[in-house]
């Protein structure tokens, strides 16, 4: 700095305080001096962007510090139903929106059997019987956050928010009565209660990213964990024999079953059960669309038509315990590929101590760790498997698996792609919100 510039600043701050302009000046100096603060301490944890020379702090990434959840405002949200994925599809969308509000989602309740409509005879069971609290926490540090009820100090009271329902509660009304909400009165409550119905049937405000941040954080217990492990397991140690078989018969010596290389296995969610094909022919009725619902003999043939399949393959099926008695489900398959399901496998012991919410979990990580992953692009189920199998794929940098074989290709076979085989799957990721995969779709990005 020259001297004529320490000249005009000594001059500056020699001026008289209590003169309006002095006074500006020093505010002002101050307000720049702390602003730059301020935005490098954020720098960390948003992206901030140049635009004709104006600065903008995406609020979304703004969000992801530690700080942006409160710790003493909550949001409570009712037991969490239905099946595995529906159950989390709510629960996420429960994060999101205690995100949008700014407060830490207090633990909710899941629930460990199925009743749709019997509500009384549902079996409650903690969210961290299921998936690791601290862990999720870690996660998901930033993004959302999970209470314990004993972190309530009780001194503002419980505002109950009652969740509209029929054709006059649209997406807007809901939309700017969660806005309403994070602010003003309602906002100085320590805990906010949704009342009504279920969370999977709230408005969904959020894109799938969103949604895939939260799934990404659930991870299930270790006493479940250690069941699916002896689950692949069984199917791994099978893989081998089989293949050592074969190499046996092709070169007239025995293979040692303990030296083979882990071997693939495929992974096939057989929707076929009676409730399921009443369900899926309705649906194909009403929505016009003939690529719901699939027959044994179909989903069979377009699995054995996968080009990348070695023989002898394994192939697990996720079936409802309906069909473990049901032998025509291990017949007719291609030569090469040997079908098991729990029961042939041998782990229908493991599953039968559990609750279904448990018995589907198991099942639900046997799928996602699969080599290949053949499901119903019309269940929750395969759609959130998928999903998972994207988010791998994405993080080796893979954007795109339509045209390339990868590690974990997944496939749809209620429709049908090139030489009858199923057509390949990946989720598009850049949805606005969660439809396709709650509700399900013929549009899948392949």
């Amino acid at each position: 700095m020259d001297l004529s510039s320490d000249c005009k600043l000594s001059r500056l701050f020699r001026c008289n305080l209590t003169s309006a302009t002095c006074k500006c000046l020093a505010f002002v100096t101050i307000a720049l001096f702390f602003r730059a603060i301020l935005l490098h301490s954020f720098s960390g944890y948003g992206v901030i962007q140049w635009n004709n020379l104006d600065l903008v702090l995406s609020r979304s990434l703004l969000l992801d510090s530690y700080d942006g959840i409160r710790r003493d405002k909550f949001l409570e949200v009712p037991q969490i139903v239905w099946g595995l994925n529906n159950q989390k599809i709510a629960f996420a969308r429960a994060c999101l929106t205690a995100r949008m509000l700014n407060r830490t989602l207090l633990m909710p309740s899941l629930s460990a059997s199925l009743f749709y409509k019997e509500i009384d005879r549902l079996q409650p069971i903690s969210f961290d019987k299921v998936f690791q609290f601290e862990r999720f926490n870690s996660l998901c540090n930033g993004f959302v956050r999970l209470g314990r009820y004993s972190d309530l100090k009780n001194q503002t009271g419980i505002y109950d928010l009652p969740k509209g329902s029929g054709r006059k509660w649209t997406i807007e009304r809901d939309l700017d009565q969660l806005k309403e909400s994070s602010r003003g009165p309602v906002d100085k409550h320590e805990v906010i209660r949704i009342v009504g119905k279920n969370p999977f049937l709230w408005h969904d405000h959020w894109p799938v990213k969103e949604y895939a941040r939260v799934f990404e954080c659930l991870v299930l217990v270790d006493e479940i964990a250690k069941e699916a492990d002896k689950v692949v397991s069984k199917i791994r140690q099978i893989g081998r024999k089989l293949r050592s078989k074969a190499e046996t018969a092709e070169n007239n010596f025995d293979a040692e079953v303990s030296s083979l290389p882990p071997p693939p296995y495929v992974a096939v969610h057989m929707r076929v059960e009676i409730d399921w094909m009443i369900h899926c022919k309705k649906l194909e009725q009403r929505s016009g669309i003939n690529q719901i619902c699939s027959s044994k003999q179909e989903i069979m043939e377009r699995v054995g038509n996968i080009v990348s399949l070695e023989s002898p393959t394994a192939v697990y099926l996720a079936v409802a315990g309906s069909l473990l008695n049901d032998s025509s489900i291990l017949g007719g398959w291609k030569k090469g590929l040997v079908p098991f399901e729990k029961k042939k496998l041998g782990v229908d012991g493991i599953y039968l101590k559990h609750p279904y919410l448990i018995q589907s979990a198991i099942d639900y990580e046997v799928c996602s760790r699969a080599d290949i992953f053949v499901g119903n692009s019309f269940s929750t189920f395969s759609s959130l498997i998928v999903l998972e199998r994207t988010q791998q794929m994405i993080r080796m940098g893979i954007t795109s698996s339509c045209d390339i074989d990868v590690r974990w290709p997944s496939y749809a076979y209620n429709i049908q792609g090139e030489l009858n085989r199923p057509q390949k799957w990946i989720t598009n990721m850049s949805d606005s919100s969660l439809k396709a995969i709650s509700y399900g779709s013929n549009a899948i990005s392949c």
